[in-house]
């Protein structure tokens, strides 16, 4: 930073006129006040009581984001795992629930021009045109709604203009990285004008097979959003809009950590984590065919705003249609070994309706807003378990001790017969059906009760039903019923008699055994519930809730402001969609904050802060669960927790070129009285959120180069180890070996060096990602390990270094 300042200072000295007065220069350098709607209203960053952050367009570019996981580890409190885009999770403040299956909601809203999209497929798409993006920390179900119980993110687009704009954007990058954006804005009238925009992002990616070369992690998605505005009679703006996506990529790999020679016979069983490989060098193996290693998602979304003011009111009204295919097919156990191979699939489809109105106003006393919404959805999903009879032998000899389609290979063929029940494909299907309705009125109104001091109050009465059904039919095994139809034929060297009937004859086996045999190969190992076999199992469950917010502000002047609130935050419960007839309660939490919003105006800084302390009431997580059932499930759990933390956010304009950032959250989650779903005691353990992240940034100007200017940009986030609990070596959270890690504190660097022309039409950038190449071990799958021996990991990108061109006509 000091050679910065210097190079300013000799920049100054050279090439710039005489300095202006010294008010001109003090507005220069001062920091430019943010305009944001978080509490559906336009307001100053600076006055909205509610610890939140903005990223606005101009950081998006310069950190080469394609989505809100690109910006994780910069904005403290918010994690994004888009490991599997189709399902990915998000947490705010330690919470969020993992939003897997169509039972389940997520506990923070994603929100994109005011339109709830925080559903599985359509939480995590690229960024497509955005202004800013507000993320709001703590509940905010009164304004948001019931999925805001941790916090809202609410995505804030362009709307189309009255000025003619052109755009255009690409980036290439190593691992076959390529992105390109354009942007195209005509006014058809002095009342009618069109947006349309373009985003198409691919990689070849950085993992490769092994065994064939190929690549495993490549990415594939694009794009477009096209939007029509039209300032009718009577002031009223109406905006309609329509955004399509694909996606079509392959299923995130796994890496193997039980050495491929130890795999042979079988993997040893149980496994010893002190001869796990470092996944960081191990060898990657796929065992997904061509067809099956997928993860495709086809998403619409048409949105109808219409704002009209009135004299004593301004009324909008929001209606907005959402629908999206997804397919994801993964490998859970790392091997491409025929009898350990495991696969699980997730197919879905989703449509989602939302009409939403309300009415706002101000006066001298008060600044208020009331409305109605309504929320649809109808989900369908498949849950699939996609294995062989090779493993389903490897499953039973180590749970049972007893090889079951081995011994009947052997006594088949003993007695001569073509028969192969090894080798056949088997595949298990829980299929789901949703439909959720929930509606809910709030009302909010900011009280002046002096020039300094504001009341605000608000209200949101919702109510949920959800109807819900399981169906898991037998099994389906083609290869294996037709070697069975062999067994189960007469055969005349027998003596008329079946395999089976020979086998109990001749005493290799009992009849009992032969009974449980010949009902183990037709019978389901995973989904096998009686009641949901034939046909659907269906529920039906309805919750209300009233979630209410205090907020007391005070301004000794302008530049400072205190904050706390009183805050309820709500979401319903649900149905766990893998175990029949299985619910969950609804979640509550509740929370209470101090706050300080301050500017320093000569100096060109401004330092936001807040403590907060959390009550979590079932606390919905997602946790693999050791249930009976012959292979571990995600299943959403609850508990109690608490919570307390602090919040701080900071800017320093040190001059008119040179910017400094921090920001940074400490949080201490952890567990009331508690005994989870494996029967591991958790009073009082931590959550397993680290106890600190924070992040830092330097951004300087250096003008007048060849006709534009040049900006150096540098950004640093830092997490804190993971904190580990007496059940989070089983969730892959927290593991020692004497390779690797992964409860490590993790670090990341992203840096970019790039020229503007002076006309902003023309511009050239070199960018980095994860500057000092530090990789991590980021989760452990332990689906398999219990039953097969396996156990995989996910690991963290590499360096990626680029080139991004932009262009204006």
């Amino acid at each position: 930073m000091g050679a910065m300042v210097s190079v300013a200072h000799a920049q100054s000295t050279e090439t710039t006129p005489p300095p202006a007065p010294a008010v001109a220069a003090q507005d220069e350098a001062a920091i430019q006040k943010v305009t944001i709607t978080a509490q559906n209203r336009t307001q100053q960053l600076q006055e909205v009581p509610i610890a939140l952050q903005v990223i606005k367009s101009d950081q998006i570019t310069k950190l080469a984001a394609n989505n809100m996981a690109d910006l994780n580890g910069y904005i403290p409190g918010l994690t994004v795992d888009d490991q599997q885009p189709t399902q990915p999770n998000y947490t705010i403040r330690g919470i969020g629930s993992g939003d897997t299956f169509v039972g389940t909601d997520a506990p923070v809203g994603i929100y994109v021009d005011g339109v709830y999209t925080g559903k599985t497929g359509g939480a995590l798409m690229n960024f497509n045109d955005v202004e800013r993006i507000e993320v709001l920390k703590g509940p905010q179900g009164t304004l948001f709604g019931r999925n805001s119980a941790a916090g809202a993110i609410s995505v804030i687009t362009k709307d189309p203009s009255n000025d003619f704009e052109n755009d255009y954007n690409a980036r290439l990058g190593q691992y076959g990285e390529r992105y390109i954006d354009t942007l195209l804005n005509v006014p058809i009238s002095d009342d009618l004008a069109a947006r349309f925009s373009f985003v198409d992002h691919k990689s070849k990616g950085w993992l490769k097979d092994a065994a064939t070369g190929d690549n495993l992690n490549d990415q594939g998605d694009w794009g477009t959003r096209a939007a029509l505005r039209w300032n009718a009679p009577g002031r009223t703006k109406v905006n309609l809009s329509w955004e399509h996506e694909s996606l079509n990529e392959q299923a995130r790999p796994e890496i193997g950590l039980i050495p491929v020679a130890q795999q042979i016979p079988a993997p040893p069983y149980p496994a010893n984590p002190a001869n796990y490989l470092n996944p960081l060098t191990a060898p990657a193996y796929n065992n997904l065919n061509a067809s099956n290693n997928v993860e495709r998602r086809l998403f619409n979304g048409v949105t109808l705003r219409i704002d009209h003011p009135m004299d004593w009111a301004t009324f909008d009204s929001t209606t907005a249609y959402r629908h999206f295919n997804s397919v994801n097919i993964t490998n859970n156990s790392g091997t491409t070994q025929v009898n350990s191979f495991l696969d699980t699939g997730n197919v879905e489809k989703n449509s989602t309706f939302q009409q939403e109105f309300r009415f706002s106003g101000k006066n001298d006393t008060v600044d208020w807003l009331a409305g109605a919404s309504l929320f649809h959805e109808s989900a369908d999903q498949q849950s699939q378990v996609i294995t062989n009879t090779d493993t389903l032998d490897t499953i039973i000899n180590n749970t049972q001790g007893f090889p079951l389609y081995s011994t009947v290979n052997q006594l088949g063929q003993g007695f001569g017969l073509p028969v192969n029940v090894l080798g056949n494909g088997w595949q298990e299907n829980m299929n789901n059906v949703m439909t959720s309705k929930s509606y809910a009125f709030y009302t909010d109104a900011i009280w002046h009760l002096t020039d300094k001091l504001n009341f605000t109050t608000g209200v949101r009465f919702s109510h949920d039903s959800k109807d819900f059904s399981w169906y898991n039919p037998q099994r389906q095994a083609v290869g294996l019923d037709s070697q069975l139809a062999i067994l189960n034929a007469p055969q005349a060297g027998f003596g008329g008699a079946n395999f089976w009937q020979a086998a109990v004859g001749q005493g290799y086996l009992s009849q009992p055994q032969s009974d449980a045999i010949q009902a183990a190969m037709v019978t389901n190992i995973e989904y096998y519930n009686p009641i949901s076999t034939t046909s659907p199992f269906a529920m039906s469950k309805s919750w209300s809730d009233t979630s209410p917010r205090g907020v007391l502000d005070y301004k000794f002047n302008e530049n400072l402001m205190v904050f706390g609130s009183i805050t309820k935050g709500y979401q319903s419960g649900g149905f766990n969609a893998q175990s029949v007839a299985a619910q969950y309660n609804p979640e509550e939490v509740r929370s209470y904050e101090i706050g300080v919003k301050s500017t320093f105006p000569e100096q060109h800084a401004q330092v936001n802060a807040s403590v907060f302390y959390y009550k979590f009431t079932d606390l919905q997580s997602l946790t693999l669960v050791q249930n009976g059932n012959a292979i571990p499930q995600y299943q959403i759990t609850t508990s109690d927790q608490v919570a307390k933390g602090l919040d701080v956010d900071a800017q320093w304009k040190v001059s008119r070129n040179l910017r400094l950032t921090a920001v940074g959250e400490y949080i201490d989650q952890k567990y009331g009285t508690y005994t989870d779903s494996n029967g591991v005691n958790l009073d009082n353990q931590p959550s397993g959120l680290p106890l600190w992240s924070a992040a830092a940034g330097v951004d300087f100007t250096q003008r007048d180069v060849f006709g534009g200017s040049l900006n150096y940009s540098l950004q640093h986030s830092y997490t804190a180890p993971n904190r580990c609990n007496s059940d989070a070596v089983q969730q892959g959270s927290c593991l020692y070996t004497p390779t690797f890690s992964t409860v490590s504190s993790k670090e990341r660097t992203d840096g970019r060096i790039g020229w503007d022309s002076g006309d902003h039409k023309y511009g050239v950038a070199l960018y980095v990602t994860n500057l000092l190449n530090n990789r991590y071990v980021t989760g452990i799958d332990n689906t398999s390990l219990t039953v097969l021996g396996t156990a995989s990991a996910t690991i963290s990108a590499p360096r990626v270094v680029g080139v991004q061109l932009h262009m204006s006509l």
